[in-house]
């Protein structure tokens, strides 16, 4: 068995289990995946300052998101067709996530329901992340059956009126003509996984939307539904319906730009999330490192920013928060750990991270999550 001891080997491990058409749509971005790499580099590109004789024998890693406690600053974050990586894969990191006492975010297109996940999970934090439909009837019952699950926080993805151009899922199957037939060619060269998911793991419909698609639907509708119910016709204005629809925390993720960010705030979002879908949407758009010091200037004391896209390790987690936010949202993290080795990966990983932040913590003289802040930076990372 091969030595796991970060999320890089997470993702080496997942590879090699999953078949190709998964692996390369979790891995993949937008176009050339410029922004993709991007995320990655230029958070590695922020320099700490190593300070000693600190006072750091009693290291603090917990904080307060959205009147919670938590004793990490991460939440696991919206990750597509997630079941699909490990056998009822969502109710898996749901329990790895409660087992830390950080937040699980349940996708619109996840394979398993709400209430398959909070009937697995009775207790412990879980948010709800709603696409941007055109079916304002359909969007009014997921907000209803958010709200019967007890979900603390809807997230509302704002950057994705269009799903992007992934050149990587023509070449895997993920999508086109043949993928149907590819995918299954694939899955028989990984048995391990289609013993776990593609058989034990069944059904393989995307739960949140039986509603519309039936009980028949699955992977073959995945690709197909996104392009005909996302709605690019959606203003400003429509956020005053979504929060008579919901009364409690409103997160809006996919801000990149300072201008965006203050309109969050004036339509009264509790937090947004500085984003870029991890480089799966715009390519050649800011990183998340590059844009998230602008918009935590502008808008940090109206709101809640937390952050996602490129995360690697506990490093990079204390890196986002020294650039401003105030948590950060994990998405390929989580999900190559699920894949490598289920609800064992993901707590293995989280664990994991809680060390490393610890270890940069202490080194750069942070006892706290509060004393994350750019004096720990050696200067305003030089970034596009």
């Amino acid at each position: 068995m091969a030595t796991i001891s970060s999320v890089e080997d997470f993702r080496t491990a997942a590879r090699r289990r999953l078949p190709r058409f998964l692996f390369d749509y979790a891995d993949g971005g937008a176009f050339a995946e410029e922004t993709l790499r991007r995320n990655v580099e230029d958070l590695r590109g922020v320099t700490l300052r190593q300070r000693v004789l600190r006072d750091v024998a009693n290291v603090d890693l917990g904080t307060t998101i959205l009147g919670r406690d938590m004793p990490l600053p991460v939440v696991l974050g919206p990750v597509g067709i997630g079941g699909m990586f490990r056998r009822r894969g969502e109710v898996q990191a749901a329990r790895a996530a409660h087992r830390h006492g950080v937040p699980f975010t349940l996708s619109t297109v996840a394979i398993c329901a709400m209430d398959e996940v909070r009937t697995a999970l009775p207790e412990g934090p879980l948010w709800f992340q709603l696409y941007v439909i055109r079916d304002r009837g359909f969007m009014r019952e997921l907000i209803a059956r958010a709200r019967a699950a007890r979900a603390e926080a809807l997230v509302f993805t704002v950057d994705m009126p269009i799903p992007g151009i992934r050149y990587r899922d023509a070449h895997s199957g993920m999508s086109g003509r043949f993928g149907p037939a590819r995918r299954v060619m694939q899955a028989l060269g990984k048995p391990g996984w289609a013993w776990d998911v593609g058989l034990r793991g069944r059904p393989h419909r995307l739960g949140n939307l039986e509603p519309v698609l039936g009980r028949d639907s699955g992977m073959n509708d995945y690709m197909g539904w996104l392009g005909a119910n996302f709605d690019p016709g959606i203003i400003w204005r429509d956020l005053e319906w979504l929060r008579a629809e919901w009364d409690g925390p409103l997160l809006i993720k996919g801000v990149l730009d300072v201008e965006d960010a203050r309109a969050a705030a004036d339509y009264g979002a509790e937090a947004i999330i500085v984003s870029n879908h991890g480089g799966r949407q715009l390519d050649g758009v800011l990183s998340t490192a590059a844009a998230l010091p602008g918009i935590a200037a502008a808008v940090g004391d109206r709101l809640t920013v937390l952050a996602d896209s490129g995360v690697r390790s506990g490093l990079d987690v204390v890196r986002l928060l020294a650039l401003g936010a105030r948590g950060v949202l994990l998405g390929r993290a989580w999900l190559w750990a699920l894949a490598a080795q289920g609800e064992a990966g993901v707590d293995r990983m989280l664990t994991m991270l809680a060390q490393e932040m610890r270890v940069a913590m202490t080194l750069t003289g942070a006892a706290s999550v509060r004393a994350i802040t750019d004096d720990i930076l050696v200067q305003s990372p030089s970034i596009r």
